[in-house]
């Protein structure tokens, strides 16, 4: 799959604000300053779709982004950009707020196909991911895994980490979800992560648009 149109739609402070759940949708999330608007922004091609900034967590909204289709019409599909976490210069009452939209967000979403949960390549396992991994599978929620940042590391350090990371999850999972290693400065692991988009798009919609179980 292409991108050939991405578009911003809007930004939500909560899952009643959000656009319709007429088309199959797709959130990424990750922890703060983990590369997420560099990704969305290599995913679609475009420089600034999403804002990247220097200061983590600056994305505070559901972000919605269109991809590939027509406000008026059902094609295409939903990137989402949602706030990071683990944003330490959050207050308590912030990160309560923070939890309760998502866990809304991603119990109730509808059209919700798969989360992408982005992981720096370059560190060891971190407890912050591994816990909130163990989260969406508390409520079932469906996830796959993108190692960001890996032109920051040798080939050979990021293949570690990663090993090491899906090691540390099998601790605890019997089922590890499909990985992606991705470079924003390499452009790789794009053409993966868009091809299996697509293969979801299309199990999707011969399934009579319902939320598909990973």
């Amino acid at each position: 799959m292409e991108v050939n149109k991405a578009k911003y739609i809007i930004s939500s402070p909560s899952i009643s604000k959000c656009p319709a759940p007429d088309r199959p949708e797709y959130a990424f999330i990750g922890r703060s300053n983990v590369g997420k608007s560099s990704l969305i922004n290599l995913l679609t091609n475009q420089n600034s779709l999403a804002k990247v900034s220097s200061s983590p967590g600056k994305t505070v909204m559901i972000n919605h982004f269109l991809i590939n289709g027509n406000a008026h019409d059902e094609g295409g599909w939903y990137l989402v950009d949602l706030p990071g976490y683990g944003y330490a210069k959050r207050s308590k009452a912030q990160r309560e707020q923070w939890k309760k939209v998502m866990t809304d967000y991603f119990e109730k979403r509808e059209n919700l196909v798969t989360i992408f949960v982005l992981v720096d390549s370059r560190l060891s396992p971190q407890a912050i991911d591994l816990e909130f991994l163990g989260h969406l599978g508390e409520i079932g929620v469906p996830f796959n895994i993108v190692f960001t940042k890996a032109d920051k590391n040798s080939q050979a350090d990021t293949s570690k980490n990663t090993k090491t990371f899906i090691g540390k999850m099998r601790e605890d999972w019997e089922y590890i979800p499909k990985t992606f290693v991705t470079s924003t400065v390499k452009r790789s692991g794009r053409k993966e992560i868009l091809a299996y988009v697509e293969e979801l798009n299309q199990q999707y919609k011969s399934q009579g648009n319902q939320l598909l179980e990973h």
